[in-house]
């Protein structure tokens, strides 16, 4: 049974910074491509970031640099590191993945596994 649980999220200033993390289970996951989403209410999911089983990175249009993807390939885990957070920011982020010889896709609709999200809130 693969199962994605994240954790990391919280309450953080304008500025601030936060790390997420995906555990994953249950499945290939070291071949995987392995992704985060972030949705907030009323809006579809909207993709953030994906990293490749070769270790290669992807990121969403708005990140500009803010955030960073990494996965740790023994302990079947992946992380973003998310700095200079602004108020926009805000929403559930959620770690998602499907078979590896799909790759990595920006459409949330392409993802198999989902966690349940983990709630990032940035004041201004």
């Amino acid at each position: 049974q693969v199962q994605l649980v994240e954790s990391g999220g919280g309450l953080v200033q304008a500025g601030g910074s936060l790390r997420l993390s995906c555990a994953a289970s249950g499945g290939t996951f070291r071949t995987y491509p392995m992704e985060w989403f972030r949705q907030t209410p009323g809006k579809e999911r909207e993709f953030v970031a994906a990293i490749t089983w070769t270790g290669v990175p992807y990121y969403g249009d708005f990140v500009k640099g803010r955030f960073t993807i990494s996965r740790d390939v023994a302990k079947n885990m992946v992380s973003l590191q998310m700095n200079t957070l602004k108020p926009e920011d805000t929403a559930i982020y959620y770690c998602a993945a499907r078979e590896s010889y799909f790759g990595w896709s920006r459409n949330s609709n392409d993802m198999v596994y989902w966690g349940k999200g983990t709630l990032v809130t940035v004041s201004s």
